[in-house]
């Protein structure tokens, strides 16, 4: 800026009555009515309003008084920035400090005036600064209320807030899921938890749409990323110990196995998400009866029941991908993955939830409230669909069985008597129709 238009802002100052030739009345609905001893060639330099209002064509100009007193009226709210904005005037704003708006809350204020009164260089201030600095929670909801309202001037601010691409989102939910299904140091377990959360919200549908739908190329990714997954667990984990007499207890690698079905939990839910579980259905498949066996090698230590967990939990959601027909297997597949994890759960459950319940070793276990309803749901869906003879033999290792409680399969037992008893009737009904059909 020129030195002789820095010094001419200068030699007036804001409320200097003797050298004032303009009073602006802030006014209020309330009856407020503060006086601001002002100068006509400050005011009229840097705002359109005031500028007009000042001008010799304004309408009420040759009354007399009205180019000597300007009335502005706002709300109480309002009445501070009104007067923060007056006094800017009288600043040379590109040679002051950005200290100068003290906090978001008042830019936004004084933003909101200036563009009332038409300032260019405050508006211009104020959006470079609401651009610049970083807001809490409530001052992000106050911008989204009043900046969309300030039209193209302001837009600058919400740059933060708009859509990314499709591009964007796909490079930010690779990277993303490649560092949470990775084996990173035990320092950066909460980054990795953090990566695994946004990535859920990510693809969940709740108040607002799925933030990234999912196309060939990201399932490819996420395929890839649980196969290098189920690499480093059975390399890791399921081969070391699966034929060794050592337990994962003796070994102390307790925590890497929970670590591994920890991470398999929750891709299981992220793989459900995405419509692509087949590959999870078909690994748990094979590596069931391993896993089983190195499970009930362990002690009934705090880690081995929060290991059972975590295997059952991923357990339940292969069940409800088989049950519901989301993965078709055969039926001597539906029937072994029944026969290895029925019996585990029956006999886990009880431990999990007296170990939950009287808290042995202050255990903290985190589950989700309806896995055991959601599990049973499955078992019944599972037997129901084997044939009559399969289903004969699971109900009947259950009725045998002295945890008998859980899981409840009384649904199932009450719909393989029924099938039972009606077969022959409506099998011959069935093989008439067939005959009659012929004959015509």
């Amino acid at each position: 800026m020129d030195p002789a238009n820095k010094e001419e802002k200068t030699t007036h100052v804001i409320g200097d009555q003797p050298t004032s030739d303009v009073v602006v009345r802030l006014r209020t609905q309330e009856g407020r009515d503060d006086w601001l001893y002002c100068h006509s060639e400050i005011l009229t330099k840097n705002c359109k309003y005031f500028a007009d209002r000042l001008s010799e064509n304004w309408p009420t100009c040759q009354i007399l008084g009205s180019r000597h007193c300007v009335d502005v009226y706002c709300q109480e709210l309002d009445f501070d920035y009104h007067v923060n904005l007056i006094r800017l005037l009288y600043v040379n704003i590109d040679d002051s400090g950005d200290d100068m708006w003290h906090g978001v809350r008042n830019a936004l204020g004084i933003l909101q005036v200036a563009v009332e009164l038409e300032c260019p260089q405050i508006v211009t201030a104020c959006v470079n600064y609401l651009e610049a600095v970083a807001w809490e929670e409530a001052e992000e909801e106050e911008i989204l209320r009043l900046v969309p309202r300030m039209g193209l001037q302001a837009e600058p601010i919400l740059a933060r807030l708009q859509p990314v691409s499709q591009s964007a989102l796909t490079n930010i939910f690779v990277s993303a899921i490649r560092f949470a299904t990775s084996s990173p140091p035990p320092e950066m377990n909460d980054l990795k938890s953090s990566a695994q959360e946004q990535l859920e919200y990510m693809i969940t549908e709740d108040d607002d749409a799925p933030l990234l739908t999912a196309d060939d190329n990201i399932r490819h990714e996420v395929i890839d990323c649980l196969n290098r997954l189920f690499s480093r667990f059975n390399n890791s984990v399921i081969a070391p110990f699966c034929d060794s007499a050592e337990s994962l207890s003796e070994a102390g690698n307790i925590q890497l196995f929970l670590s591994y079905l920890t991470d398999l939990s929750w891709v299981s839910q992220i793989l459900s998400k995405l419509e692509i579980m087949r590959e999870l259905v078909e690994y748990w498949f094979d590596v069931s009866e391993k896993i089983v066996k190195v499970l009930e090698q362990g002690s009934s230590a705090k880690e081995v029941t929060e290991m059972k967990l975590r295997a059952i939990e991923v357990t339940s959601k292969v069940l409800e991908a088989i049950g519901y027909g989301s993965v078709i297997l055969p039926t001597a597949k539906r029937l072994q993955i029944l026969k290895v994890w029925l019996p585990f759960v029956r006999v886990t459950k009880p431990m999990i939830d007296s170990a939950i319940m009287n808290g042995e070793d202050g255990m903290v276990i985190k589950m989700d409230g309806e896995l055991w309803q959601s599990l049973e749901s499955s078992f019944v869906s599972i037997i129901l669909a084997l044939p009559s003879a399969d289903q004969a033999e699971v109900l009947t290792e259950w009725l045998e069985n002295e945890c008998i409680r859980y899981p409840d399969l009384t649904e199932a037992f009450e719909v393989w008597c029924y099938r039972s008893k009606v077969a022959k009737r409506r099998l011959s009904l069935l093989g008439d129709d067939h005959a009659m059909t012929n004959s015509i």
